[in-house]
């Protein structure tokens, strides 16, 4: 029977004042600086066999020593975020906000209180030109290890090359971990113009690292209960060993032997070929990481939704 994992938390750490990226005809909020908290937050978890049960007090800063035991998203605070009464105030209509790079030039929080109206009305640009800190991406079974992951999703913001808010994150981390959440908000968001949720997502990095341990979620509907979560998600990668300080990566041995001999050596043969597994439906003009939202999708390999002229999903990828 699984057990349930707690370690107490202890939150007093205050975010930096973030400042917006470039000028935008979005609302922004002058400064979200979060407020200490001095009540414990409570981290819990599914306990593999591997794991020991263990209970100890710790900052917020610590997320970053936790060990990776199987389980990728572990609730924070019992999955209730930690916004103050003021942080949830529509005062300010929708607006969004971004952390400065900090001094290793790593993307820090990014804060919103969304709605629909700063959900994206056009296509998604290329963000190849960002270079997110711990970018050393390579070739994996079924796709690249890394994807330069958006902290508010581009399906809530729109936000497209902005490197306040793109992370180098594991494909495990952007879908389905990452994806699920956000689509869970944007369905909510979807329901109403009137629906508004206040929402952060912070990077999780372990003293001079380059490459996030991982990234805390949280998320609040105003003046309803649709939506309500505070996560940790592990940045991890099955099969690959990371090394946080630069990015750097080495294939386990039990994965090493079969990826560099089929996956590897198949995409070196032919550099276009991919027969990486992706979801498509009758009718759509997109591919995607897997299934999500409404649709009947069916599974493919990548050659052939790349044959149809289909182009990659605006939020898997």
């Amino acid at each position: 029977m699984i057990k349930k994992l707690s370690l107490t938390l202890l939150l007093s750490t205050s975010l930096l004042g973030l400042t917006s990226c470039g000028a935008s005809e979005k609302k922004e909020v002058q400064s979200a600086t979060q407020e200490t908290s001095s009540s414990e937050t409570v981290i819990t978890k599914e306990q593999t066999s591997s794991s020991k049960e263990t209970s100890t007090t710790t900052s917020l800063t610590d997320l970053a020593n936790l060990t990776y035991e199987g389980t990728q998203t572990i609730d924070v605070n019992e999955g209730i975020p930690s916004f103050t009464q003021e942080e949830l105030s529509l005062d300010n209509g929708a607006w969004e906000n971004y952390g400065d790079l900090d001094e290793l030039n790593r993307a820090t929080a990014a804060n919103a209180m969304l709605n629909q109206s700063l959900m994206p009305t056009g296509e998604r640009e290329s963000i190849s030109s960002v270079t997110p800190t711990g970018w050393k991406n390579k070739k994996i079974e079924g796709g690249y290890l890394f994807n330069r992951s958006h902290l508010i999703g581009f399906a809530l913001a729109g936000e497209n090359a902005n490197w306040k808010n793109l992370i180098t994150g594991t494909r495990q981390l952007n879908s389905p971990e990452m994806l699920r959440h956000e689509m869970d908000v944007k369905y909510y968001l979807e329901q109403s113009p009137d629906n508004y949720a206040r929402y952060r997502v912070t990077p999780v990095f372990k003293d001079d690292d380059l490459l996030a341990r991982g990234v805390q979620m949280e998320a609040q509907s105003i003046n309803s209960d649709g939506i309500q979560f505070n996560v940790y998600i592990f940045n991890v990668q099955d099969g690959v060993s990371l090394n946080y300080a630069d990015g750097s990566s080495q294939f386990e041995t039990s994965v090493a032997t079969s990826t560099q001999s089929s996956s590897k050596e198949a995409v070196e043969a032919n550099p276009d070929t991919n027969t990486a597994s992706v979801f498509v439906t009758p009718t759509g003009k997109k591919y995607h990481a897997k299934a999500h939202g409404r649709g009947n999708f069916s599974e493919t390999s990548l050659d052939d939704a790349l044959s149809r002229g289909l182009e990659p999903c605006d939020v898997c990828y």
